[in-house]
């Protein structure tokens, strides 16, 4: 500031305090999570570490609170016109971090882009994939026009974040988001730095449309091994974990410098069995030879081996009471699920006889596949099942490896039987997501890496995704969740509780249904 000649003294005074003061104290996070994003790209990969990291740059039109309620994101309202269509109402003066305004033409430029990007491992296809025009009405409304009936088309859209026509085209690389060249977008953080498998750095944008965020940098810690997480809270290198594991909860709980929070999830493990093919890999007679014929293709066969897990003493020995037994597919929140289900029956004396009906009286061998650091408690999980196998005459061996080379290679359809997890609010999309046949036309199965088809499952899940009457949606969906079931066409296990732990005197955490972290759910304590 420049003072005019002959300013009073007491002003003069004032400025000399001012610039001899310490300027105000930065407030900074620093996060231990689990699992790094596989890159910047928000539609490259769709899973929950990827989503987690990128929200926090990105926005998209919808979004879900940390409790799973449907909020304005940048859209302030959308609404259907008719079976066909979409109105959507854009929030005005929204800006990206380099200041590029964002428009109605950007939504387009991203609907189009979403399903296309090379090599995606896990395509945002399913939710784009309806819509056959975007009509731009004027710079703040827009209609998506779609190809069938689309009963969740808001939902879908809480799932495409948003990029800009100018900033992000024609053609951005994932290579270029990674790079940080092209990380840029609408949401209350800016990317500053990443380091791939070790750390991520943000600062708040300062232009943020939605509420002030308030922690001027956010560095986040990709930190696998769970005993190093809680180490690295403990030692105050880091505020917040995520993963705690579950044997260390009483321990961070009795601590009065430490809190924890949790809460029960929308995240269901399952086993995916290899149904479809005559043969399969990893699976031998018990002297270690070639069996005529992949016995994962009887269903007897698949509930044998459902029957040889123990859900219940998993739940309470493994995970100290900190999940749920699977009763189905779909979590618990999720809209749609079977209601009323019993839980899945622990019967090693019925699995036996099963195996006997379907011809392997003295069972064969099995190696199944999983991943090592994907959530708290994986590679015991996987552990404690191979045990159940074995006691019905399913002699079972483990390989456990981290998560990219493990769903690159359960991809390329390189295992027999591996375990995964998937996320969602709503049962129709573990369906869609999962277990629908492979599509990319229609957008079903982007996770369908064993390639199952079971039409009574296909059907029903197909007639509920353009139905726009709830009813009767809502009774299609259970009508495929039981043809699913009972085909044992993937094998439930737990629903996930997911807790985090800081330091009571630097940040309080809002947990999430999702088992997002993210510094937008992070509250300083002070």
């Amino acid at each position: 500031m420049t003072l005019r000649k002959g300013a009073p003294a007491g002003a003069i005074a004032l400025l000399a305090a001012l610039a001899s003061a310490p300027a105000m104290a930065e407030r900074s996070l620093t996060i231990g999570t689990i699992v790094p994003p596989s890159a910047l790209d928000p539609h490259f990969h769709n899973t929950s570490n990827n989503n987690q990291a990128l929200r926090q740059i990105f926005d998209s039109l919808v979004y879900f609170d940390n409790t799973g309620k449907l909020m304005p994101g940048l859209a302030l309202s959308w609404r259907p016109v008719d079976e066909l269509t979409w109105e959507i109402r854009l929030r005005p003066g929204v800006r990206f971090h380099d200041g590029t305004p964002f428009e109605a033409e950007d939504v387009a430029f991203t609907i189009a882009r979403a399903p296309n990007v090379p090599n995606s491992p896990a395509a945002f296809t399913p939710y784009v994939r309806g819509i056959a025009a975007v009509e731009v009405v004027d710079p703040t409304t827009l209609r998506i026009r779609t190809r069938a009936p689309t009963p969740m088309m808001d939902w879908d859209l809480v799932f495409v974040m948003m990029l800009s026509r100018k900033i992000h085209g024609p053609e951005p690389t994932t290579a270029d988001f990674t790079s940080g060249r092209l990380a840029v977008g609408t949401g209350p953080y800016r990317h500053v730095a990443f380091t791939p498998n070790e750390r991520h750095e943000i600062a708040r944008n300062p232009d943020y449309w939605g509420e002030a965020q308030p922690w001027d940098r956010v560095v986040t810690r990709y930190i696998p091994n769970p005993g190093a997480r809680v180490a690295t809270l403990l030692s105050g290198e880091v505020d917040l974990i995520d993963g705690v594991p579950y044997q260390d909860m009483p321990r961070l709980e009795a601590d009065p410098a430490i809190a924890v929070s949790g809460s029960d999830s929308i995240t269901s493990v399952y086993m995916f069995p290899d149904a479809m093919r005559d043969q399969t890999p990893h699976v031998t007679d018990r002297a270690g030879q070639p069996l005529p014929q992949n016995p994962l293709r009887d269903r007897r066969v698949r509930q044998a081996l459902s029957l040889a897990v123990n859900r219940p003493a998993i739940v309470e020995r493994l995970y100290q009471g900190q999940g749920r037994a699977a009763d189905q597919f779909a979590s618990p929140p999720a809209l749609h699920r079977v209601p009323d289900l019993p839980p899945l029956a622990y019967d090693l004396a019925r699995g036996r006889q099963l195996l006997a009906e379907a011809g392997y009286p003295t069972g064969f061998r099995l190696t199944i596949h999983g991943p090592n650091g994907f959530f708290s408690g994986d590679d015991n999980l996987l552990q404690a099942i191979a045990q159940g196998f074995t006691r019905i005459g399913v002699e079972t061996q483990v390989q456990t490896m981290p998560p990219a080379p493990l769903f690159t290679r359960a991809t390329n359809r390189e295992f027999s039987l591996f375990m995964s997890y998937l996320s969602s609010d709503t049962a129709i999309n573990y369906l869609r997501q999962v277990v629908m046949t492979r599509d990319p036309e229609r957008g079903t199965g982007p996770f369908n890496r064993q390639r199952y088809a079971n039409p009574a499952v296909d059907g029903p899940a197909g007639d509920a995704l353009r139905t726009m009457d709830e009813p009767r949606r809502a009774a299609l969906t259970e009508q495929a969740s039981r043809a699913l079931l009972d085909d044992m066409g993937v094998i439930p296990l737990i629903y996930l509780r997911y807790n985090w732990a800081s330091w009571k005197d630097r940040v309080r955490y809002l947990p999430s249904h999702r088992g997002y972290t993210s510094a937008m759910w992070a509250v300083p304590a002070r």
